[in-house]
C-alpha cells in the first residue's frame, strides 16, 4: 500500500460516487465504474443529472475514466464502493446492490488491493456480508493479502454549501496498518479533515445514528405540529418563540423522505431485532414520520369540505416532486403517498417540478409532470417542496393557479399564515 502508486477504482456514480471520483481525480488516477451505460454515456458528455457536478468540472478533468466495462477497473489497486442501499417493501435492508458490487471487486482483487465501503449499513455488514464474499470469490484472505475499510458517506444532495471536501470524514479500516492508509488517502482530498475510528463497526455505527437522530427530532416536531394543529397554534410560531433559548435545536415539520434519513434508521432496527432486541423509539418516530403524508392529505380534504369544494374529482395541484428542496433527487420522496392518498378519494392530481427529470418521474413513479401550470385550473394547491422557484413566484403567482375559490396549503411554510389557508 503506497500513496504513489494508488489508483482508484469508484463502483457507483450516483450522488456520491461522481463527486468523490472527480475529488480524487485531482489528486490520483481514478475509473468511475457505473452499470447504468445511459449514465456513463451522459458522464462521458459531460452530462450530471443530478446536478450536484458542473459541466467544466467533468470536461475539464483528465484524470478520470468513466466505464461501465468491468475491465476498466483492471489496473486499480483502491476500490470504493459507493451503491445505493435501499430497503425493501417490507422495510428491510435490501443489499443487493452492495454484494453484487463486492462481487465484481472480488473478481479483480489482487495482493495488496484495498476495498473502502461508504454505502450506509448497519454496523458489522462490510465484514460480515461483504468480506467473505471478496474472499470466496478472489481466493484471498483479508489482512494476509488484501484490506478492507469503512469511510460513511456525509453527501447532502443539491446543497452547495457543504461540498465533499468541507466535510470531516470518518476512516477506518481492518487492521491498523490499512487504517492508517486509509486515512492518509482521503486525507489528500479531504481539507476538513478526518477523524480515525477505532473499528470499522464504530463508523459504520455512527453513519447510521447520525440519520437515525435526525430522523427522531422531525418526529418529535412533526408529532408536535399535529398536537399544535388539533389546538389551532401555529406551528411555525411556537418554533420561533422557541428558538430564543440558545439550546432549542431548529429542526421543522415535514414530509421525511429521500434515500438517508427515511432509510437508514431500518437498517440499525434490522440489525437490532436480529439480536433480540426491538427498539421502540427509533421505530415510534419511523412510524411517525411514515404517516405524514396520511395526515396532510386528510387535513387537505378536511380544509376543501370546510370551503364547500366538491372533493370528488377535485382537481389539485402539488408543486414539488423531489425529497428536498433545490435538487432532482426523488429517491423516496414522500410527495408520493400525498399523490396516492388522494388519488382514493378520487381526486384529480397534477404535479409541477421544474427540478425533477421528467423520464425519470414517469419511470420511477408513474407521474406525469406539468411542463407549465395553467392559471385558474385548480381547487388545492400543496407547496410540497421549498424549491427557490416557488419562492420566486409570491403568492399571488401560485394563486393564480386557482379556480375563483380554492385552497393553499403550504407544507413548507413559505409563506406567513395569513397568505395561505392551511400550514403543516
Amino acid at each position: 500500500m503506497k500513496i504513489t502508486s494508488t489508483k482508484i477504482g469508484i463502483i457507483g456514480l450516483g450522488y456520491v460516487g461522481l463527486p468523490l471520483a472527480l475529488e480524487f481525480s485531482k489528486k490520483f488516477p481514478v475509473v468511475g465504474f457505473d452499470i447504468n451505460s445511459p449514465r456513463i454515456l451522459d458522464l462521458q458528455h459531460g452530462i450530471d443529472i443530478t446536478n450536484e457536478v458542473e459541466k467544466s468540472s467533468l470536461i475539464k478533468s483528465t484524470n478520470i475514466t468513466f466505464s461501465s466495462d468491468i475491465a476498466a477497473l483492471t489496473d486499480c489497486n483502491f476500490y470504493i464502493v459507493t451503491v445505493p442501499t435501499p430497503i425493501t417493501k417490507n422495510k428491510r435492508p435490501d443489499l443487493g446492490p452492495l454484494i453484487s458490487a463486492s462481487k465484481t471487486i472480488a473478481k479483480l482483487l489482487k495482493r495488496g488491493d484495498v476495498v473502502v465501503y461508504e454505502s450506509t449499513v448497519y454496523p458489522g455488514a462490510t465484514e460480515e456480508d461483504c468480506v467473505p464474499i471478496l474472499e470466496k470469490i478472489s481466493g484471498l484472505s483479508l489482512n494476509k493479502d488484501f484490506h478492507v475499510g469503512y469511510s460513511p458517506e456525509r453527501i447532502n444532495p443539491g446543497d452547495k454549501s457543504h461540498r465533499l471536501p468541507d466535510i470531516k470524514k470518518v476512516t477506518s479500516g481492518s487492521n491498523k496498518k490499512s487504517a492508517d492508509f486509509i486515512d492518509q488517502v482521503y486525507k489528500k482530498i479531504i481539507t476538513a479533515g478526518t477523524y480515525q475510528a477505532e473499528s470499522i463497526k464504530v463508523a459504520e455505527a455512527a453513519k447510521v445514528i447520525e440519520n437515525t437522530q435526525r430522523d427522531l427530532n422531525i418526529a418529535l416536531i412533526n408529532e408536535l405540529a399535529i398536537i399544535f394543529n388539533l389546538m389551532d397554534i401555529d406551528t411555525q410560531a411556537v418554533l420561533n418563540a422557541a428558538e430564543t433559548k440558545w439550546n432549542f435545536l431548529p429542526f421543522r415539520p415535514g414530509l421525511v423522505g429521500g434515500h438517508c434519513i427515511g432509510v437508514d434508521p431500518y437498517y440499525l432496527t434490522h440489525k437490532s431485532q436480529s439480536l433480540g432486541y426491538n427498539p421502540e423509539i427509533i421505530l415510534a418516530g419511523r412510524r411517525l414520520n411514515d404517516g405524514m403524508a396520511s395526515f396532510v392529505s386528510s387535513q387537505l380534504i378536511k380544509l376543501l369540505a370546510q370551503k364547500n369544494i366538491k372533493i370528488n374529482s377535485s382537481k389539485i395541484l402539488i408543486l414539488g416532486l423531489s425529497f428536498k428542496e433545490d435538487c432532482p433527487d426523488i429517491r423516496n420522496t414522500k410527495v408520493t403517498d400525498i399523490i396516492d392518498e388522494l388519488l382514493d378519494y378520487d381526486c384529480k392530481v397534477s404535479v409541477y417540478d421544474p427540478w425533477v427529470n421528467k423520464s425519470e418521474a414517469k419511470a420511477e413513479h408513474g407521474i406525469e409532470l406539468l411542463d407549465n401550470i395553467e392559471s385558474n385550473q385548480y381547487d388545492a394547491i400543496i407547496i410540497a417542496v421549498s424549491h427557490k422557484q416557488f419562492k420566486k413566484m409570491g403568492i399571488k403567482k401560485i394563486r393564480s393557479y386557482g379556480k375563483s375559490k380554492h385552497v393553499i396549503y403550504d407544507l413548507k411554510y413559505i409563506f406567513p399564515s395569513e397568505h395561505v389557508d392551511q400550514r403543516l
